[in-house]
């Protein structure tokens, strides 16, 4: 990758590409709509949006009448992302934005961002509501180090692939759920990584918000007594800074992933079984470790 430095309000010459916005939308509450976003959203030739239908009922409360309103999700991101690249390369600015909160967090915007730079066309943020970093900052947790995580996969193995690694991390843990998933969630978080500080915030920033603050199994507890309701951000706790320096300090740290398994091999077990030590030792998934031996 070749160095690339953007100078987002430069004047622009005539003929030169438009930009791409990314502009942020309220999670809940339409007062946090930002002056900038809607002078943004005024301003721009097209608006790309997640739903359009949700976008609309935003754009006619702010009385905002883009020239042109586009879809742009996840199942016709290939087909519609060159074509809004395309608007921008001949001169119209484009702001896309998501059905809530920051665009590209989660959704398929980061894919648009992609193309954009790969164009050499200068993406440009409109910051605004964000519901994890609103969950963060409210839940009593640490909030020097944290990690986004969003969704976690449907199946059990891309589960444990992605919360394995995460077993010895010490900074806190950001996951987006939805209602029907959540306890699943909670269950596999609990078998995984252990009953640790968690809190469940709901319905963000709407009449109903909600903080529930515990550990993981009193929070299962207290969603067998009162149903899900409402998207949800889940902000956990992260390992014991103890935990991980132990990780770190580790007998095998200085072998490689195959002198590892083959560590295992010699003490008579399969190289399945081999396998599956390493990658628990390391904190990594199995596929990780089969990977690395290719």
């Amino acid at each position: 990758m070749s160095l690339s430095i953007q100078s987002s309000f430069q004047e622009k010459e005539e003929g030169a590409p438009g930009s791409l916005y990314l502009v942020a939308t309220p999670i809940g509450n339409l007062e946090d709509m930002t002056f900038r976003a809607v002078n943004t959203l005024k301003s721009c030739d097209i608006i790309a949006a997640e739903d359009t239908r949700q976008t609309r009922k935003l754009l006619t409360h702010f009385d905002i009448s883009p020239s042109m309103l586009f879809s742009y999700h996840e199942h016709n991101k290939a087909a519609s992302g060159p074509e809004l690249i395309r608007y921008i390369i001949e001169g119209k600015n484009l702001a896309l934005v998501s059905d809530a909160g920051l665009p590209a967090i989660s959704d398929p915007g980061s894919d648009l961002v992609q193309l954009a730079l790969e164009q050499g066309i200068s993406v440009i943020p409109v910051p605004g509501a964000n519901a994890a970093l609103s969950s963060l900052i409210v839940s009593g947790l640490p909030t020097e180090r944290f990690t986004f995580i969003g969704f976690l996969p449907r199946e059990r193995k891309e589960i444990q692939a992605v919360l394995e690694p995460l077993q010895a991390a010490s900074g806190t843990l950001l996951f987006y759920e939805s209602p029907h998933r959540v306890m699943k969630t909670l269950k596999a978080i609990l078998e995984i990584l252990g009953n640790r500080k968690i809190v469940l915030a709901r319905e963000l920033t709407k009449r109903y918000e909600e903080f529930v603050r515990g550990t993981i199994e009193e929070c299962l507890e207290h969603l067998e007594e009162h149903a899900p309701l409402g998207e949800y951000c889940l902000v956990l706790e992260g390992a014991d800074p103890q935990e991980e320096q132990k990780q770190r300090d580790a007998w095998w740290q200085e072998l490689t992933v195959e002198q590892h398994v083959q560590h295992y091999e010699t003490e008579g077990l399969t190289r399945k079984e081999s396998m599956k030590k390493a990658a628990t030792d390391r904190g990594v998934s199995k596929r990780d470790v089969y990977n690395a031996l290719l």
